[in-house]
């Protein structure tokens, strides 16, 4: 399968990144500080700008930008799972293949990415990012997930604390 990618220089993304082994799997909330430290530590030699981030326990979504007449995402990505990867230990389980290659066992190889089209775009993948929590009933409130972006939304005013409601008033689907 060939997997066609929008490369735009400067860009505004969307993306979902997912760990290998999903279901029960806690590994980012869980190792969040190392999480971030990956973050960082790539943002410092290839930046980009963070509009939006939630980290939920076995996958994360983000909108970020690039800088201007960038438009390499995948080495950000590559370099963020590299750097997680190496500061854990070697104990998760790996199939043959991955084995042969010398690959971990902890991230999906592939990534979901979208070029943000404009504002309202930006709106509802920022509105997206901020209610997964909600969304896949880790909270009742988007305000009590910890590991997201959307406190620094609520600190500007552009979201109010009780945002979204709590998740009975919801109905969406994956």
């Amino acid at each position: 399968m060939e997997y066609r990618r929008v490369w735009c220089a400067g860009g505004m993304y969307f993306f979902t990144v997912n760990l290998l082994e999903r279901h029960g799997n806690n590994l980012l909330t869980q190792q969040i500080d190392l999480l971030r430290q990956a973050i960082q530590n790539v943002k410092r030699n290839h930046s980009f700008k963070i509009h939006a981030w939630v980290v939920l326990p076995d996958h994360m979504h983000c909108v970020i930008e690039l800088p201007e007449g960038d438009s390499d995402f995948a080495t950000r990505w590559r370099l963020i799972k590299m750097n997680f990867s190496k500061s854990l230990p070697k104990n998760e389980r790996r199939s043959a293949v991955r084995i042969a290659r010398g690959e971990r066992g902890i991230w999906q190889r592939r990534y979901w990415e979208h070029l943000i089209r404009d504002e309202r775009d930006l709106r509802a993948h920022v509105d997206y990012v901020h209610i997964n929590p909600l969304k896949h009933g880790l909270v009742n409130s988007v305000c009590d997930w910890p590991y997201s972006t959307f406190h620094r939304y609520v600190e500007k005013g552009i979201y109010s604390l009780d945002w979204a409601g709590p998740s009975t008033e919801l109905s969406l689907s994956d």
